[in-house]
């Protein structure tokens, strides 16, 4: 405070004096925010500092003021410099609140109380945080994130359901949401409801929900409404104007969208009907859970537009030949698979056709993506003319009519009995079955043969209970169509979608007792489970392997489900990474304040405070082999079911041997942009993880990243391996020979073969000819490697093939895919010219620990710098052997010299040494791609655009450029709570323990499409032997720490002969060698100790060795694992 030139007194009056004008009923909001004025700069120090952002305060006389009318009449903007923060109280006069940072100022206009918040901004529109939203501008782009920036949308509904979908577009960043409830909290939503705590019991859920919801992302304005909703209050329903972006985007044109997940058919057809005929229209989604079956129906209005159906990159393809038929035939190399579907419109590019003459080379072929129009029809129209429903498995293609029919039957139950069907009621039960009936009586052509009373009783039951599972993964998709409607990115659900997990019900008959109400938070669950099963989930003991995106939404889901909450139950969750700003978009069980604290950690205490029941232990441990002593045995065979919230293949085929071997349960899942899939892993029912894998990514030939690049993924290939060996691999290797030289020297001189060749001239030039001490230096050095790389390369490649080169065969050498690169002439002018001295210069200081002054960022000074190197011109090089030969692993050319050119480089490199500063090291630098600030992505992104512009390639940005080099994958909110929310339903299933193979399912969605598919698992193979069978499930387990002769007794009682016994590599026994008869009375796991020399550690009860047999026939058997316990 001092150097703001501020005494202590001054801090003591201020917040005295704001409070004193607070508390004053006759001052106005805007007296207080011209108090906040004159003390924003003292507040902002005071006060604790969160994510700064745009809000706004609304001013009007009553509820219906406040949303949406003109913004230059009723919507007046104050800017603050200040955060005002504490809880809101709940007020039954409170109908309306904003709020956008924090909460607490109000004031009273007309009986009606105003929650206000607001947070630092100013009139600029909005910047999209690439650091932020990085992984989800890979699924959007640039756009789309743009238009979700303006949009405005509406939420009615708070119970699970509501809030979920809330959550998935508070984190996709849209501009406003508001919230609409007129109930109050109850116990029973805790079941579904992550917001809501037992102190909430009471309140209106649009309120309660606040707070949280706004934690997840300040950047959102929040407002709620509590009174009924009309359709005035949707015609004042506005878009938000934010500005002009750099492409014309008319704002205030933008599809509004409002999603209602709890209101009568004869509401929604009523608000329905408005929104389609509202100029624009209005977006308009009904949703429903109810127990295990759930609905959705979308109208975006009479005629919406999408833009991208399907949000994939558009397919291309390098044209071979076009022949001169009619018509033509274009024929495209193949070296990579096309994907043209018939029907896609495409673009040649490149070619001179002009005089129609005989195709030469490098033409390509681009599909363009054309915009889809779709008609909606209207709710009324749609209910009784559905059309085609969203099938998602079609093992039930006829369930959704009766579906269509159920959720008509419960809204005319609704209307009738004025409450939802008691769980456990066969009277109900029994009147829902009827009102359907009669309703399919009545529908004419479409009527069901059979209405299946027994389903629709288990949909009677489950009716009142919104399951947290069901939540998630309907909020997924919702959440996913509300983000289509504001952008016209995908292809919308069109219109009706219908989905049931009965098979997740418990497999016995459960008496009506069994559903009552206990006056608990799971009374929602225990109402379409029963009791049994739920003590089942609170006495699970669980392993979730991963606290990312996937593991926050599974420590919700648990939690609200009660697993791992009970006296016996136990949940373990690991993860050994930190908190990064890119995860708070999607991972919503951080905040800003946890940024590099340990993601276990906090996400574990988050899901303590949705479920303060849940008893969970947060571990920071990779579960791997070199983890065994953490998760050893007992670990594993005390586990109920293992939950994977991996983001890598060889982690999931470790937890995935784990389980098999100790056969657990496996419940798996990823996702990547818009799709998702899940897999359950079932002991002795279902294959496991492993038994099929997806065919390995095709890696271009090292030949063509290095010389032969066609695509600016060959480029950025090549640019991110130069920038490691620039910046990283070269610098360790110099620290490598400086803190050992004799080692390093030793070992150099013993693999004597290229690479070592080559590394240690890059030690030597690193050291002596390229070794920077000034500013001035890295520069140069910076000016020389762009000449290097895009100029004198390029033309010695072209003067070893000139453009007509020809093949050995004849053919032209420069002939599809290949093409033929220019040099660049390097100017002072161009900016990408001069941004990639910048970003390699800066580099290349911090490698060498040189000060960089913010002059240095300057293009003009950089120019002055680069004006002032010499630079050598180029001289071709006869003999130089450039890699042509697509199998090639290694660009090193191996030569009978290498030994003696390998010590001259040794003797250098000592000489070297001895004129170094003593202590002298390099600071190697590793590749981070979230940090925009420290000029990594500045070079690789410089590297590769200069290479494809020596190769006529189109060039990327920046964040293009890091999607690609830093290899980021694609994640959205959506998809992941999708993912969750059906793995959840899974391990009900599991937890019960008695749902045969076919009741599982298997899962691959893609919400861009959208498209929903499952399957059942595949059943593992069986192998039989006389009366014995097995699986790869199966492990034969002996104990009492058995003999050697004791070992083989025990295979021939099983008709079997063992004639090889082995631990690893090593041979125990074999019956081939007389010598080893001699072991039969030795302990096997002495034998283990003493001739494979292993020393077993103190935390492992067991061993397993691989056995061969034979049976009587002499034919060899293939049998389990075989595991013996000697403690």
């Amino acid at each position: 405070m001092l150097k703001l030139g501020l005494g202590s007194g001054f801090m003591i009056w201020a917040p005295i004096f704001l409070a004193i004008i607070i508390a004053n009923d006759s001052l106005s909001l805007i007296s207080i925010v011209m108090t906040c004025g004159l003390f924003g700069s003292l507040l902002y120090f005071m006060l604790p500092k969160r994510r700064p952002v745009e809000a706004v305060l609304v001013e009007g006389e009553g509820s219906e003021n406040n949303i949406g009318k003109d913004s230059s009449s009723v919507l007046k903007k104050h800017r603050i410099d200040c955060y005002l923060e504490s809880t809101a109280a709940n007020s039954n006069k409170n109908t309306t609140s904003v709020i956008g940072n924090c909460s607490g100022i109000s004031s009273e206009r007309g009986g009606v109380e105003e929650k206000v918040s607001m947070a630092l901004g100013d009139s600029n529109p909005v910047e999209i945080d690439e650091d932020l939203h990085s992984r989800q501008l890979a699924v959007y782009g640039r756009e789309t994130m743009r238009r979700l920036f303006a949009s405005n949308v509406l939420v009615s509904g708070m119970q699970g359901l509501g809030v979920e979908i809330a959550k998935n577009l508070v984190l996709a960043g849209v501009k406003m949401v508001t919230l609409h409830d007129e109930g109050v909290v109850e116990l029973w939503d805790l079941s579904s409801n992550f917001v809501f705590s037992e102190n909430d019991v009471g309140a209106n859920r649009a309120l309660a929900s606040v707070q949280k919801l706004q934690e997840l992302n300040n950047a959102v304005v929040i407002s709620t409404l509590t009174t009924e909703l009309t359709k005035e209050h949707l015609s004042k329903f506005q878009v938000w104007s934010s500005g002009s972006y750099s492409k014309p985007l008319n704002l205030r044109r933008i599809q509004k969208a409002v999603v209602f997940t709890d209101v009568t058919f004869e509401k929604a057809i009523e608000f329905n009907d408005y929104c389609h005929d509202h100029k624009p229209p209005i977006s308009f989604i009904k949703a429903e859970v109810r127990g295990l079956f759930g609905s959705i129906f979308c109208d975006f209005g009479p005629e919406f537009t999408v833009f991208d159906v399907d949000g994939e990159e558009p397919r291309t393809g390098i044209i071979a030949s076009i022949s001169n038929d009619n018509p033509a035939l274009v024929s495209c190399v193949d070296d990579e698979r096309l994907e043209f579907q018939d029907g896609d419109l495409v673009a040649l590019s490149e070619e001179d056709t002009s005089d129609f003459g005989i195709y030469e080379k490098g033409g390509i072929v681009t599909q363009i993506k054309e915009p889809k129009v779709l008609n909606f029809k209207t709710l009324r129209e749609a209910i009784k003319d559905p059309g085609d429903f969203l099938l998602s498995d079609f093992s039930k293609f006829d369930r959704p009519p009766l579906l269509h029919l159920a959720f008509q039957a419960l809204d005319k139950f609704v209307s009738e009995m004025g409450r939802l069907p008691v769980a456990g009621s066969e009277v109900d039960a029994q009147k829902l079955v009827s009102l359907a009936s009669l309703i399919n009586e009545n529908s004419g052509d479409d009527r069901l043969e059979d209405i299946n009373p027994k389903l629709l009783r288990h949909f009677a039951f489950g009716a009142r209970a919104v399951l947290n599972p069901m939540a998630a993964m309907f909020g997924g998709i919702v959440g996913q169509e509300v983000v289509k409607a504001c952008s016209g990115k995908f292809h919308p659900l069109f219109q009706f979608f219908y989905f049931d997990s009965v098979e997740s019900l418990p497999t016995a008959n459960l008496d009506p007792s069994e559903f009552m109400p206990l006056n608990s938070r799971y009374d929602a669950q225990i109402s379409v489970f029963g009791l049994k099963l739920q003590k089942k989930l609170e006495d699970a003991n669980l392993f979730v392997v991963g606290s990312g995106a996937l593991g926050c939404e599974f420590l919700k889901n648990l939690a609200l489900m009660g697993v791992s909450c009970g006296k016996q139950g136990k949940l373990t969750i690991t993860d050994d990474d930190v908190i990064e700003k890119s995860n708070l978009s999607r991972q919503f069980l951080f905040r800003d304040w946890n940024i590099g604290q340990a993601k276990s950690t906090v996400a574990a205490s988050a899901a303590a405070l949705i479920n303060p029941h849940l008893r969970i232990d947060a571990l920071q441990n990779r579960v791997g082999s070199q983890t065994e002593n953490v998760f050893d045995d007992t670990f594993w065979e005390n586990l109920t079911a293992v939950v994977n919230a991996l983001d890598n293949v060889n982690a999931r085929l470790y937890v995935d041997q784990r389980c098999l071997y100790f056969q657990k349960p496996l419940l798996e899942s990823g996702t990547l942009g818009a799709k998702c899939n899940t897999q359950m892993v079932i002991p002795h029912l279902t294959e496991n993880y492993g038994a099929s894998r997806d065919p390995p990514e095709k890696q271009a030939p090292m030949c063509t990243v290095h010389s032969f690049p066609h695509n600016i993924d060959h480029c950025l290939t090549w640019a991110r391996s130069e920038f490691e060996g620039l910046v990283e691999k070269t610098p360790a290797e110099v620290n490598a020979y400086l803190s050992n030289p004799v080692e390093y020297t030793n070992a150099m001189n013993k693999a004597g073969d290229a690479q070592s060749r080559d590394t240690l001239e890059h030690v030597l030039e690193c050291l002596k000819k390229e070794k920077c001490e000034t500013l001035q230096d890295c520069i140069s050095w910076a000016r020389l490697k762009f000449e290097d790389y895009f100029s004198d390369r390029v033309k010695q490649l072209i003067y070893t093939f000139p453009e007509d080169a020809s093949t050995s065969t004849g053919a032209p050498f420069w002939s599809a895919p290949k093409r033929f690169p220019h040099p660049l002439q390097f100017s002072s002018t161009d900016p990408s010219h001069l941004h990639f001295v910048m970003a390699a210069s800066i580099l290349r200081a911090e490698t060498f620990g040189i000060p960089v002054p913010d002059r240095v960022r300057n293009p003009k000074v950089i120019a002055e710098a680069v004006d002032k190197v010499i630079v050598p011109d180029f001289q071709p090089k006869e003999g130089v052997k450039i890699e042509t030969d697509e199998k090639a692993t290694n660009l090193s050319n191996a030569s009978v010299d290498d030994a003696v050119i390998i010590s001259e480089l040794i003797r250098k490199l000592e000489l070297c040494r001895e004129n170094l500063p003593a202590g002298f090291r390099m600071k190697p630098i590793q590749f981070e791609k979230d940090d925009d600030t420290n000029y990594h992505m500045d070079l690789i992104a410089g590297l590769a655009n200069m290479r494809a512009r020596n190769y006529s390639i189109p060039e990327v940005d920046k964040l293009k450029a890091k999607f690609i080099a830093g290899r980021i994958i694609p994640a959205i909110a959506t998809s992941t709570a999708m993912a969750t929310g059906l793995v959840c339903l899974e391990l009900y299933k599991v937890l019960d323990g008695r749902h045969k193979v076919e009741d599982y399912r298997n899962t691959f969605a893609n919400l861009a499409l959208p498209l929903f598919s499952m399957a059942e698992p595949v059943p593992c193979k069986v192998i039989k032997h006389q009366d014995l069978s097995w699986t790869v499930w199966d492990r034969w387990t002996l104990k009492n720490n058995p003999t050697l002769r004791e070992l083989l007794q025990w295979f021939t009682g099983k008709g079997l002969s063992a004639y090889s016994i082995s631990f690893g590599s090593c041979l125990l026994y074999n019956s081939m060698f007389p010598r080893h008869r001699e072991r039969m009375d030795r302990k096997v796991v002495d034998l283990v100790r003493e001739v494979a020399k292993v020393a077993l550690p103190a935390y492992r009860r067991h061993f397993d060795v691989v056995v061969a047999c034979d049976d009587d026939e002499g034919n060899d058997v293939d049998i389990p694992t075989v595991s013996i316990y000697f403690r």
